[in-house]
């Protein structure tokens, strides 16, 4: 029986999308992976969740980690500097890794992980999810590009998780043997049987009850944190423009989450009060309940939204999607008529034609709805992601030992 090739993997700092892969991939793989921060429960509040929390789903369970030594100042994972772990450098003079795989790379921590790695000969492995739609100035762009076009194709292998961070790389140089496709993708089977369960024991109908919402009334949903770029302001715009030119229609928006912009947005939908309401930060077990209990979740975020993982939550609850032609997921995740509807950045008057047209497919065929939200997300999961990690893994470790 061969041996599982050995990888290694930085993350700056426990995430829950993150740690179910880990677990799937421990199966498959030697691996560890190094943790560069300790986030606590007022971390996350600062991170702009609101509140402060700890997941209420297992994040450090079911595969082999380490915490590094954070040296920074000030610790933390909003800035560059607040994730420094120089000890990288003696990690991987002693370890023997096939391969080092670094999640993002705008920590200190991800820079010093690949220059060790350089100085030890382990090759690099590079998944992030920038995308060229991210604003910026035209002067941060330049500054930007010699560096990257630099760097970016001399690491041995890219996960690209989607069409808009290929097309990210593409433009830094990367050429294609090196781009290896693990798309983004959450705990599939976890958000289906939670889910499942939420219509089948009553949940999705209690939680309808508890803010007044018929079972027939279209539930529209947007989760997330309350801050700038989700621009929930424009979620609550819309379903207040459905309220006022289709006032026979029985619409009510939720938000799930919370934020620095919560007073503003209560402010905001007070005109509407009756139809949209806010249920406050839920946790990680808990959205699957929420999800079964709408018609259609909207991501309304900007270009800063590199990917959007509630769209892929929520399509494995069985719910479509109407999301922003800005948020990186949308040309992976949205097929229009089939899955969701994609409309233009900050339109509310087509947010609310794409709300009503989702209100009529999802009447019209339920069942061709669910096959397609189906076949889309057998397509984004944990398997198709540790494939393309697989391939990378063995492209790289076949082109040291050719070399060597």
């Amino acid at each position: 029986m061969a041996t599982p090739l050995r990888l290694g993997i930085l993350v700056s700092h426990p995430i829950q999308y993150y740690s179910p892969w880990f677990r799937f991939l421990a199966n498959r793989l030697d691996l560890e992976v190094f943790y560069a921060h300790r986030q606590d429960a007022g971390g996350q509040a600062e991170a702009g969740f609101g509140v402060a929390f700890e997941w209420d789903t297992p994040v450090l369970e079911g595969y082999p980690y380490r915490w590094l030594h954070n040296v920074a100042r000030s610790p933390g994972v909003g800035s560059f500097g607040g994730c420094d772990t120089p000890e990288m450098y003696r990690i991987l003079a002693r370890e023997r890794f096939d391969a080092f795989l670094v999640i993002g790379w705008n920590h200190k921590s991800a820079i010093q992980a690949i220059l060790a790695c350089r100085q030890n000969g382990v090759p690099v492995l590079m998944r992030g999810d920038s995308q060229l739609r991210t604003k910026r100035s035209s002067w941060r762009r330049t500054m930007k590009y010699l560096p990257y076009r630099y760097l970016l194709p001399r690491l041995d292998a890219h996960l690209y998780v989607g069409q808009r961070n290929l097309e990210y790389l593409r433009h830094y140089g990367v050429p294609d043997e090196r781009l290896f496709f693990a798309p983004h993708c959450v705990d599939n089977a976890f958000f289906i049987s939670r889910a499942e369960c939420a219509r089948r024991d009553g949940t999705r109908l209690n939680l309808r009850r508890s803010l007044g919402i018929a079972p027939d009334d279209f539930l529209a949903l947007f989760v997330g944190k309350l801050i700038e770029k989700k621009r929930a302001a424009d979620f609550i715009a819309a379903c207040g423009r459905i309220e006022a030119t289709s006032p026979g229609r029985r619409l009510h928006g939720v938000l799930v989450g919370d934020g620095p912009l919560r007073g503003r947005l209560e402010t905001l939908a007070r005109p509407w009060a009756e139809r949209i309401h806010f249920a406050g930060f839920h946790n990680q077990s808990e959205l699957p309940a929420w999800y079964a209990a709408a018609d259609a979740l909207l991501l309304c975020s900007d270009a800063s939204e590199t990917w959007g993982l509630v769209v892929n939550e929520a399509m494995a609850c069985g719910l479509p999607v109407v999301a922003s032609e800005a948020a990186g997921c949308s040309p992976d995740l949205i097929e229009p008529g089939r899955t969701g509807y994609t409309y233009p950045l900050g339109d509310v008057q087509a947010i609310a034609a794409r709300l009503c047209d989702m209100d009529r497919a999802a009447r019209r065929d339920p069942a061709e709805l669910q096959r397609s939200l189906a076949e889309k997300m057998a397509k984004y999961d944990f398997d198709r992601a540790a494939q393309g990690l697989e391939a990378a893994v063995t492209a790289v470790a076949a082109r040291k030992g050719g070399s060597s």
